[in-house]
């Protein structure tokens, strides 16, 4: 049988006992770590993206893709506090689902976290290269700032900062958050300043006609845009250094999203209210595809007076209505923040493999723990060299899409675990319980589902080959050295000392 492999809450938070990192993070470092690995590459980089697919009615699809992450983030709120250890959707899918199904989540958040992490870390390198030419004057070559997609050889700026960010994380996750909140900061500093300015200008003009492009166009945008929420549920991945987890987990979830989608909103509308964000289409009226050469011939044709030209979304906007050295200074911002994101997505990524690694379904080497920094040193180190990859040799419009199939199959995952687990373990204690679960629930699956078809056909089929691989490794390798498999359970659920419940309730 391969779905007869379902390892028990009880024994899942034993056997992170054993081997557990130390619990650190209190309600403000979570919600500041969930803005941090939510505000970045989406809204400064991406917005552009979604203006020429959607044009003004981007306004919806950042209310579409907020809602599904809403949805979803009451589900992981319930699961988190429920089983406070590292792991995320994977461990909450072991707990229920199975092994088979753990392990396919645990792959696909490969493509959530660590090529997330090297999409911002491409737009990161866009800012900065751009800072340095227009403030002070230096151009770097192409060859060393451009992946090959693009014409260039390696973007070397989004290597470094991603080794840079590797380094952090092996010093240690509280001083790795301390440096997250200064971050955090600084990038909501730049997004009021932007909505300060932007708003009181705005033409209502400028949202006619709302949707140029029809519905078709505002769900690509949403499933494009997605990628702005994505980083909420690294917070989960955080459980097991969490103090409190059953009171800090669900304001540290619930809290950073709802933060994020009123700035979303009030950017959004200040773009579009101010410059405009209407799609730019070919002569026969269809809509040009972002980051084609079509459309770059159409900026060209328009010396980039679009905002769907810009690279800098926010940084021009604020340049157009008369700001520029304001707008310079956001792009400064972007410049100094984006890295908080990208120190988010690999300290997800790194936990996920920990608790694999616990699992025996990756090899034991990558769950150790640094004798002095407490942190898993080697999966960081492993992960930020594919990240650093990643970010040098990919665009960053292909990375975020293919990050977006990903997560949305993660989400949909831990949903039917929510239902699942009300139905088979209903008597456990729930420090947060989702409400009206079987209303949530169902409305969070569909929304991943009808988010992941709006994707291009490309990155659907990149996901599947994915997981082909995903299951070939899993018959080849994890199948049969898992711990479960083998009958190595380090604490039995009978034995006095497997705790009844994670902690004590609040």
């Amino acid at each position: 049988m391969i779905f007869d492999r379902v390892k028990s809450l009880d024994a899942i938070l034993a056997t992170a006992g054993k081997k557990a990192l130390p619990r650190t993070l209190g309600a403000f470092h979570l919600t500041m770590l969930g803005v941090g690995a939510i505000i970045g590459t989406g809204i400064f980089v991406l917005t552009a993206e979604a203006a020429q697919k959607a044009g003004p009615g981007m306004m919806v699809s950042f209310v579409i893709a907020g809602a599904v992450c809403a949805v979803a983030a009451l589900c992981y709120a319930e699961l988190a506090a429920m089983v406070p250890v590292s792991g995320s959707a994977y461990t909450y899918t072991y707990a229920v689902l199975g092994e088979l199904f753990a392990w396919m989540v645990g792959w696909a958040l490969v493509l959530e976290y660590a090529i997330a992490a090297g999409a911002v870390s491409v737009g990161w390198s866009g800012y900065v290269v751009g800072l340095l030419s227009h403030v002070a004057g230096i151009d770097l070559p192409a060859s060393l700032t451009l992946g090959p997609a693009a014409g260039g050889v390696i973007n070397l700026p989004a290597a470094l900062i991603a080794l840079a960010v590797t380094a952090l994380l092996v010093v240690g996750t509280t001083e790795s958050a301390r440096v997250n909140a200064v971050l955090v900061c600084v990038k909501i500093v730049a997004l009021t300043a932007f909505i300060a300015l932007a708003l009181p200008v705005m033409r209502a003009e400028n949202f006619e006609p709302f949707a140029p492009l029809g519905f078709g166009g505002i769900s690509a945008a949403a499933a494009s845009i997605f990628f702005a929420y994505v980083g909420f549920d690294a917070v989960s991945t955080a459980a097991e250094e969490t103090r409190n987890p059953q009171r800090n987990m669900p304001i540290g979830l619930i809290g950073s999203l709802g933060i994020c989608t009123v700035f979303y909103m009030l950017v959004s509308a200040g773009v579009i209210g101010t410059v405009g964000a209407h799609p730019l289409l070919t002569p026969e009226g269809a809509a040009i595809h972002p980051g084609s050469a079509d459309l770059t011939a159409a900026c060209d044709a328009i010396n980039n007076g679009a905002v769907v030209c810009s690279k800098e979304a926010l940084a021009w906007t604020l340049r157009e209505i008369g700001w520029p050295q304001i707008g310079n200074l956001v792009g400064l911002a972007a410049g100094i923040a984006l890295p908080s994101v990208i120190l988010m997505m690999m300290f997800g990524q790194t936990r996920i493999f920990f608790v694999m690694s616990r699992d025996g379904l990756l090899p034991e080497v990558f769950s150790s723990v640094h004798p002095r920094f407490k942190t898993p040193h080697v999966i960081t180190i492993v992960t930020g060299i594919f990240v650093a990859i990643f970010a040098a040799f990919f665009p960053v419009g292909a990375l975020a899409d293919i990050s977006n199939s990903g997560t949305l199959f993660a989400f949909a995952m831990v949903s039917v675990a929510v239902m699942v687990l009300r139905r088979t373990d209903p008597a456990r204690a729930r420090p947060f319980r989702t409400p009206a679960v079987y209303v949530i629930a169902p409305v969070s699956i569909l929304g991943c589902v009808y988010l992941f078809f709006s994707l291009s056909a490309y990155t659907l089929a990149l996901f599947a080959g994915w997981a082909v691989l995903g299951l070939a490794v899993y018959f080849v390798y994890s199948r049969g050295h898992s711990h479960l498999g083998r009958g190595i359970v380090e604490v039995a659920e009978a034995e006095p000392d497997a705790p009844p419940v994670p902690v004590p309730p609040i």
